[in-house]
């Protein structure tokens, strides 16, 4: 069920309807406490919320990338990597909900934090990923300010 879990719709706040409570559960428990940054890489959590994100879940996505994120070391290269990518989530969303401001305000966070990251060895496979949806965001953003 994790690996191919896809929302009915995505959430939008103030737009669409959110989701139950615990709809996610399942999947966030992939990321188990303990595991190495190389291990949460591979979890479902990590690997479903990024394709939340090319996909427009951007709300669900954050719900999934978040557990692995708080697994990970502080202060490391890895936590910066995926709080980066949680911030892309979260400035795609501000965009769907018509807030190009708040939007721009996390493109620069994102920016900040991945280039903070500098392509961890953990998550070298998404490195060029992180990189193509920042340049998503920044294209959507020139339209809509």
């Amino acid at each position: 069920m994790t690996q191919d879990f896809w929302p009915t719709h995505a959430y939008v706040p103030g737009r669409t309807a959110r989701h139950p409570e615990g709809a996610f559960d399942p999947i966030r428990e992939t990321a188990k406490g303990g595991s190495t940054p190389e291990q949460l890489a591979q979890c479902a959590a990590f690997q479903l919320g990024l394709r939340y994100i090319h996909k427009g879940f951007f709300w669900e996505a954050h719900e999934l990338l978040e557990p692995v994120w708080m697994l990970l070391p502080k202060p490391s290269c890895e936590r910066a990597f995926v709080q980066g990518l949680i911030q892309l989530a979260n400035g795609f969303l501000k965009l769907e909900m018509g807030r190009p401001k708040a939007a721009q305000r996390l493109l620069v966070i994102s920016q900040d934090l991945l280039r903070q990251a500098e392509r961890p060895p953990a998550f070298a496979d998404q490195s060029q990923e992180a990189d193509n949806l920042l340049a998503d965001l920044t294209a959507r953003l020139v339209g809509a300010l």
